[in-house]
């Protein structure tokens, strides 16, 4: 949805653009139990072939073998590049397209295929030693009105057409830069919610009739988008132990009267589309729960299948171990740069927005290609 779905992940509002430590891991990422793995050797480079490696067959979940099917439909595309020139490793559409169907005969045919037909180039992560950071985003859902009253006064807007530059957040949330002009899809109760949805990159509206609509990423304002987390952290509210999604709801909600000072720190803006019935990603298949990703094709492809070892935190949002899991590269994000972080959708509502705001632990990630390198 950021592209829908992850258009900005919610951990973004606590992660990009911060300083970095000689290991190459940001400063705000230095907590207790992050699952850095300090033992880690340096990796040769963006992607290097972990030698002996394989899969389990363990992993072939039907919610993965679901979403792979899905991920065949995008790459079967016309429009999908046929060749794609990573950092250090040259991936083809074909060596993608058989990726999902080598996975798929194995589940079918566990006696003839295995694991030892792949191969796993582990990505450098974050510090050139493999360590990946991992973060999570959700689709919210929340209350709206079809027209303005008294409550519902804050505009979700669409994006409008045939401007060569657009407002800021400031200009369009605090100085009504485009009201009147027929754009407002639904009206909200708070300018803090609309403000995470975007940063989500779509969300589920209950209108005033009971009824639920998908509102889809419809575009951005092309402004340079800034962390809000990373402004508080700066300003001395919190240290990065203590930063989270629901520490910035907090805080705006203690600071009504500064809400606009911080929210315009972020002059991005997110405008929303409606009309589809399930969340999709950029590759514009939907996403499957903890198996979809967000990623940075300049390292990651679209279409990729992934390899992860995944963190696991408890109900308090401390980190408990990991798991591996099998991923798919669905979606992007314009705070998911660099080789070192993926972001991980966690689905609808209530549930998934836990499961978003305390994931920000680092694991390792590995891209699945077949072992004939000559697809």
């Amino acid at each position: 949805m950021k592209h829908t779905l992850s258009w900005l992940a919610l951990a973004s509002l606590l992660l990009s653009g911060c300083s970095q430590t000689p290991s190459g891991i940001h400063q705000s990422n230095q907590f207790a139990n992050n699952g850095l793995d300090h033992k880690a050797k340096p990796i040769n480079g963006i992607y290097e072939l972990q030698a002996g490696a394989r899969l389990k067959a363990q992993w072939l979940t039907p919610e993965l073998l679901a979403g792979l099917e899905l991920q065949l439909n995008y790459l079967n595309k016309k429009s999908v590049p046929q060749q794609h020139n990573l950092p250090g490793l040259a991936v083809s559409k074909s060596q993608l397209q058989q990726t999902i169907r080598d996975l798929q005969r194995w589940a079918e045919q566990p006696a003839v295929t295995g694991g030892e037909n792949f191969a796993l180039h582990q990505l450098a992560g974050e510090d050139g030693k493999g360590n990946v950071q991992f973060t999570g985003y959700y689709v919210p859902v929340f209350t709206v009105s079809s027209r303005p009253d008294t409550d519902y006064k804050y505009p979700l807007y669409r994006k409008p057409a045939g401007m060569s530059s657009y407002p800021s957040r400031e200009q369009i949330d605090f100085e009504q830069a485009l009201s009147g002009q027929g754009l407002e899809l639904f009206y909200s109760k708070s300018l803090v919610d609309n403000f995470f949805m975007q940063v989500q990159g779509s969300g589920v509206v209950e209108d005033e009739y009971g009824q639920q609509h998908l509102l889809s990423y419809g575009g951005g304002n092309g402004h340079s988008y800034r962390s809000l987390g990373k402004v508080l952290i700066e300003m001395g509210e919190y240290t990065a132990d203590t930063i989270s999604a629901t520490a910035i709801k907090e805080w705006l909600a203690k600071n009504p009267h500064r809400q606009r000072e911080l929210m315009s720190k972020n002059p991005s803006y997110t405008f929303f589309s409606p009309g589809l019935s399930k969340p999709v990603g950029a590759a514009n298949e939907p996403l499957t729960p903890l198996h979809s990703v967000a990623v940075d094709p300049a390292f990651i492809p679209l279409g990729s299948v992934l390899l992860a070892q995944v963190p696991l935190l408890d109900a308090k949002g401390e980190l408990t171990g990991h798991e591996f899991r099998l991923m798919l590269a669905q979606d992007k994000g314009a705070a998911i740069k660099t080789p070192g972080r993926i972001d991980v959708y966690q689905g609808i509502g209530d549930e998934a927005q836990q499961r978003s705001d305390s994931l920000r632990h680092y694991g390792k990630i590995w891209l699945v290609l077949p072992k004939d390198q000559s697809l």
